[in-house]
């Protein structure tokens, strides 16, 4: 058994060039150009896939080999799982010739083996090199370039993958870094298999999905929550950035950025224990790609406006011109094409490399004492009600309840009440579910009502285009519109206050 350690990596055809080029320098113990042919196999229900198992037989010149690939893991990016060789004869598959513990407790061999068929195949052309790298590590890469096809369906295969064969795993991070220099590469969480059974069932894609709670437990350190809510964010971000190259829906943009503002908050809520040096260069860059999504909320609000032929707008004599200006405005907006650009350019796939390897490397590490060493280590449960209740104490602070809030004060105050939601998040499994459903829903709902007022914003800033009875009535309906919002807000914070705590 062996346990295969590796980056995958998305690219154009055009890449290969690019790759030669950049490895010309590296030290190359060996090279090969092989055409692949790969049958992959499960049950007619899939009970390999049930259990997370991967089966395939592979041709290369006169050779075959079988291999399993047991339930692994993706963590920050890098793909870990169990893999087990043997040489065969054909094309037919023997999951006998596997050792018995390589299958789950219970797994029936036997009756798997009576049903296993052909599901779909892979056939692509590597171009292999292992390469020696400076800390003595050896990485093979390998460029495959072909298709995955079943029956009559096909989809492309175009990708990069480093191998870590023996060293150190930050080693493949050292490399894929010098790789991606000019852009072109796209982390991937796909790999070939999991395509596969996607063409077999005609899958559609992934689902938009909300940002849910860290499965933090009691048992839990201060550390591994850390941990676990990098990681929890780093899947949400990889997992809708898949569904936008896919199709482009803008919805997935706002959950990476989403799982960017819970990095951002992340690091904040445990930076009195983990200096802030030790994340620096990470946050300006989650800092840099907020910026560059920034214009998903103007994108929103507007879309709200004009959907349904400017319905919202329906009352207004103007509403044609309202409609009209607002979809120039939106046309201005960056497109997919730039944001697929942007994802496949150097600076973002180097930040998720580099956020990668701080997860896994516990980059923090180096830059502890002994107390924060200490602290780290101890259970999470005290931390979480200390870091919370400054939360509590913050939005008291800024929601005043004896203080009539304006349109200004409200907005100011946004990001402020996400970034204490998103702090209950890294959290929320260490407490009673409904007390802190109960607690969460009004400040939800005050976070809605300020998206609700914010959505009103590219009204107002084409108010300079009109003038007269025009002009009077948009301030009218702008009026009458911040007003409902600012009453239901103002009871929405008072009901807030109000509540008790569901910590400690």
């Amino acid at each position: 058994m062996e346990t295969e350690i590796e980056l995958k990596f998305f690219v154009l055809p055009e890449f290969s060039t690019q790759l030669v080029e950049k490895i010309s320098a590296a030290k190359i113990l060996q090279q090969s150009c092989r055409e692949l042919g790969n049958i992959y196999f499960d049950t007619p229900d899939q009970v390999l896939r049930q259990h997370d198992i991967g089966l395939r037989i592979r041709r290369f010149d006169d050779v075959f080999v079988q291999t399993l690939k047991t339930a692994g893991r993706v963590v920050a990016g890098l793909h870990q799982r169990p893999e087990y060789n043997v040489e065969v004869n054909s094309t037919e598959p023997c999951l006998a010739l596997h050792p018995a513990d390589a299958w789950p407790h219970d797994f029936d061999v036997v009756a798997v083996q009576q049903q296993i068929q052909p599901l779909f195949s892979t056939d692509f052309t590597r171009q292999q090199w292992l390469i020696a790298m400076a800390d003595g590590s050896q990485i093979e890469l390998a460029f495959d370039y072909g298709e995955v096809s079943v029956d009559d369906k096909r989809s492309s295969i175009c990708e990069v993958e480093l191998e870590l064969k023996s060293g150190q795993t930050d080693a493949l991070f050292t490399l894929a870094r010098e790789l991606c220099v000019d852009g072109g590469m796209r982390l991937g969480n796909l790999s070939k298999a999991a395509r596969g059974y996607r063409l077999a069932a005609d899958y559609q894609g992934d689902p938009i999905k909300p940002l849910v709670f860290v499965n933090a437990t009691a048992q839990d350190s201060v550390e591994s929550t850390f941990i676990k809510t990098l990681e929890h964010a780093l899947d949400h971000w990889l997992y809708h950035e898949q569904i936008y190259v896919e199709r482009q829906d803008p919805q997935a943009l706002v959950q990476i950025s989403q799982a960017l503002s819970l990095l951002r908050q992340t690091f904040a809520t445990f930076g009195g224990i983990i200096p802030r040096r030790a994340s620096a260069l990470l946050r300006q860059e989650l800092q840099w790609l907020e910026g560059e999504l920034s214009w998903l909320e103007d994108a929103n609000s507007i879309q709200e406006l004009i959907d349904d032929k400017a319905y919202v707008l329906r009352k207004l004599n103007v509403r044609k011109e309202l409609q009209q200006q607002l979809e120039l405005r939106y046309q201005d907006l960056p497109d997919s094409d730039a944001m697929i650009q942007l994802i496949r350019s150097a600076r973002y796939c180097g930040l998720l490399l580099d956020l990668s390897r701080w997860i896994l490397s516990r980059g923090w590490q180096p830059f502890l004492d002994d107390k924060s060493r200490t602290k780290l280590a101890a259970p999470v449960k005290a931390f979480a009600d200390n870091m919370l209740t400054r939360s509590w104490s913050e939005l008291l602070d800024v929601f005043p309840i004896e203080r009539q809030l304006s349109r200004i004060d409200y907005l100011d105050q946004k990001p402020r009440l996400l970034r204490n939601l998103m702090s209950g998040i890294a959290f929320a499994g260490l407490y009673d579910e409904d007390r802190r459903a109960s607690f969460r829903m009004p400040w939800l709902d005050l976070l809605q009502g300020l998206e609700d007022l914010r959505g009103l914003e590219p009204i107002r800033q084409l108010l300079a285009l009109f003038e007269g009875d025009d002009l009077a009535q948009i301030q009218k309906w702008l009026q009458r519109q911040e007003e409902s919002l600012l009453h239901a807000m103002s009871q929405t914070r008072q009901i807030s206050i109000e509540l008790t705590p569901y910590w400690p």
